[in-house]
């Protein structure tokens, strides 16, 4: 075994820790008093795996393939350890735990691993290789200067092909992430293979794609289209810089007949039950160019229609989506409401899912997301991340939503914020000690308190609004606006929750709410016309736009062009008529004033 390893388990002997877990593609961490801490200072790769388990039990107990191995309980060094090992593609996460006393070594079939493909420049799903420290490629230990720093790791190097690959590979597909908690169902190679559960990230397969249908959605994507719409009777059309316009001017309309064989491949027996009994079937599917489908499949007096949401392959940046800066404080705070609002199609799935992706990044969460359906999948970086759909894995938001203050979540993500019983549960669990994000389809912040407390009845308002008032950490509402250059970019209102807005919530006087956004920039808000102006100035988006979103037209125009209102305003403050001259009172002196003579 080498000192490496030795030096990693040797934090097991600390006052607290329960567990280690090292994972490819994210920093090894240790878990005390129920708090994950990270112990290296750059993810691991799988070369640096190989390197500690090479020559261990260890070696022996990673799954030929997807999967879960079994528990089992091995000597390592002058320690009794506890593995749980999971795999999923070339990701391996590996969990170590002091075996309870008398544990005798397990028997492991050796060798049930399989070998990995050599080594790239992205071990885990996306997330590149960090750049080491020195030539040869350190993992710096800073959690306890009790434990002496590893020594150096070599870089990658490919895991040594087994000795024995002709073992049957574990035969049960795990059903989701394991949990922050650990919980996982055993499974042995003796047993009969479990029926597996879908993956919750797991995006649905067309059954089977058509390669029309490919076509239209290689088609939009080139176009720069969010939306697909394929309908009886109408020409199929793609939303572009949010206006419907047809793929091919010249096509005519599409048979009901063609809309069907387009269609109906798309969704399996059981939902096309569905379609005929509720008239219309949400789901989510795998793309044939790649990425992921929010698809809406219904049937209209003219036949049958289908609506087609064009998902990012995975998670942008804030930076990516031009969005401020100052956003990336509002995933800050570790319990509270964080409400994404907007019109529909104005990009809050985006901009939450840059959001979740930034904690994901950065802190080892266990991250629980609710969806219908789900969207982006989020690769695997510091946290742990379970996503759920409504449907496949749960009845409906309010129900995944009470199981999941069960599962110890750090952060808890709401696909929309639909009705009351969904809302009363993410307010409990934002006063509870959970950070909520979640999306709802209003235009401002102002609207979105009203909403939230107009789900209740009149006789609850009050103690719904003490309790946004506590809880409320963030309303960013956003709306994309059309760009000089083509295509979209968005302009954002930031109100944070404060004290004076907290006040405002619980009086029921959000009409001052315009007025503490006025002086509210030392308090981090962004206003909508301040966000205009900024896009404005940089040159992303003509001045017409600007006037075109804003709530204030007039007030906006001076803003961006002072001198109008001189010129229109003279000394005396009375506007010119457009010849120069002084306009005369409506009035004609009925109030005393002096007739022209």
């Amino acid at each position: 075994m080498g000192a490496q390893l030795d030096q990693i388990l040797a934090y097991l002997d600390k006052e607290g820790v329960t567990e280690i877990m090292i994972g490819m593609g994210q920093p090894a961490s240790l878990r005390r008093r129920g708090q994950l801490i990270k112990i290296t200072n750059t993810p691991v790769t799988r070369g640096q795996i190989n390197i500690l388990v090479g020559g261990t039990p260890l070696e022996g107990l990673i799954p030929a393939g997807d999967g879960v191995a079994p528990r089992a309980d091995m000597q390592i060094g002058a320690r009794m350890v506890r593995a749980l090992i999971t795999r999923r593609g070339e990701d391996i996460v590996i969990r170590i735990e002091k075996s309870p006393p008398g544990a005798t070594p397990t028997a492991i079939a050796a060798p049930v691993a399989a070998p990995l493909r050599a080594p790239t420049a992205t071990p885990a799903r996306g997330v590149p290789t960090p750049p080491l420290a020195g030539p040869r490629g350190n993992l710096t230990f800073e959690l306890d200067p009790e434990v002496t720093p590893p020594p150096a790791l070599a870089p990658d190097a490919p895991i040594a092909p087994p000795k024995d690959t002709s073992k049957p590979a574990l035969a049960a597909y795990y059903a989701d992430v394991i949990d922050e908690a650990g919980d996982a169902e055993e499974l042995t190679l003796e047993a009969p293979a479990p029926k597996a559960a879908p993956a919750a990230a797991a995006p649905k397969k067309m059954t089977p794609p058509t390669t029309a249908f490919g076509k239209l959605i290689a088609t939009a994507i080139e176009r720069g289209a969010t939306d697909l719409h394929i309908a009886s009777g109408r020409v199929t059309s793609i939303r572009v810089l949010n206006e419907l316009v047809p793929v091919d001017p010249e096509a005519g309309n599409a048979s009901h007949e063609d809309a069907e064989a387009l269609l109906l491949p798309l969704i399996d027996k059981e939902q096309q039950e569905r379609l005929k009994t509720k008239g219309y079937v949400d789901l989510a599917l795998a793309s044939p160019t790649g990425g992921r489908l929010r698809a809406n499949i219904s049937r209209a007096a003219g036949g049958i229609k289908g609506t087609f949401r064009i998902a990012r392959t995975e998670p942008s940046s804030l930076e990516e989506l031009g969005l401020p800066k100052e956003l990336a404080k509002v995933v800050q705070h570790h319990q509270g409401l964080v409400v994404i609002a907007g019109p529909s199609g104005h990009g809050k799935t985006t901009s939450l899912a840059a959001l979740v992706d930034l904690v994901n990044a950065n802190r080892p969460h266990h991250i629980i997301t609710v969806e219908d359906p789900i969207e982006i999948v989020y690769p695997r970086k510091a946290a742990v991340v379970s996503q759920r759909e409504v449907g496949p894995h749960t009845k409906s938001f309010a129900a995944a939503l009470k199981g999941s203050l069960r599962e110890d979540p750090d952060v808890i993500v709401i696909g929309e914020l639909r009705d009351k019983e969904t809302v009363e549960i993410a307010l409990t669990a934002a006063e509870t000690g959970h950070l909520v994000l979640a999306t709802m389809s209003t235009p401002n912040a102002a609207k979105t308190i009203d909403r939230l407390v107009g789900m209740f009845p009149p006789e609850d308002q009050q103690q719904v609004r003490s309790s946004i008032a506590g809880a409320l950490r963030a309303i960013v509402s956003q709306r994309l606006v059309p760009t000089i250059a083509g295509g979209v970019t968005a302009a954002i209102e930031l109100v944070t929750g404060v004290i004076p807005l907290a006040a405002m919530i619980r009086d029921d006087k959000l009409f001052q709410l315009p007025s503490l956004l006025q002086r509210g920039r030392s308090f981090g808000m962004i206003r909508l016309d301040e966000s205009l102006m900024e896009l404005v100035r940089s040159g992303r988006i003509s001045t017409e736009t600007a006037l075109a979103t804003t709530e204030n037209r007039k007030e906006l125009a001076i803003q961006l062009d002072p001198t109008a209102k001189s010129a229109a305003t003279p000394a005396g403050g009375v506007p010119a008529t457009p010849g120069g001259e002084q306009p005369k009172s409506r009035f004609g002196g009925l109030f005393g004033g002096k007739k022209d003579k």
